[in-house]
């Protein structure tokens, strides 16, 4: 005999998708108020932009999400195309996620295979050694 687990209330499933919604809403408010792509603004430079002359990997990154708020994604690809790749996956757990709460169980995504952690650590060291290539046609990763 198998025991039906019960779903949660719809309101309380939702409760904290809805809070990083929120969050994120308000995160993309301040990118498209500060308008990151308008020299001496109000977002600072990159530390490691201004103390080594290096692009690391989150480099772009307020540029790319000001690119994609105006759906700009040639833009946003050029300032970091890691990052829109990211945010691809993280809208992706967040759909599973939402959808799992909904459901009252466990959606797996792409967070729960046994790589994931050794990919993205793959993913960010390259990306920070292949965008830092002096030469063509490397040099027009460096933002």
């Amino acid at each position: 005999m198998t025991l039906a687990v019960p779903r949660p209330p719809v309101a309380r499933a939702l409760g904290p998708p809805l809070a990083v919604a929120v969050v994120g809403t308000l995160g993309c408010a301040a990118v498209w108020w500060a308008d990151p792509t308008t020299p001496g603004g109000p977002i600072p430079v990159c530390p490691s932009k201004a103390l080594l002359g290096i692009s690391c990997p989150g480099c772009g990154s307020m540029r790319m999400i000001y690119s994609l708020l105006h759906a700009d994604v040639p833009a946003a690809l050029h300032y970091n195309a890691l990052a829109v790749a990211v945010l691809v996956l993280f809208g992706w757990s967040f759909a599973a996620w939402t959808y799992g709460r909904l459901r009252g169980r466990l959606v797996r995504s792409w967070l729960h295979w046994r790589w994931t952690p050794l990919a993205f650590l793959v993913a960010i060291g390259m990306w920070l050694i292949v965008r830092n290539i002096p030469f063509a046609p490397f040099g027009s990763l460096h933002v």
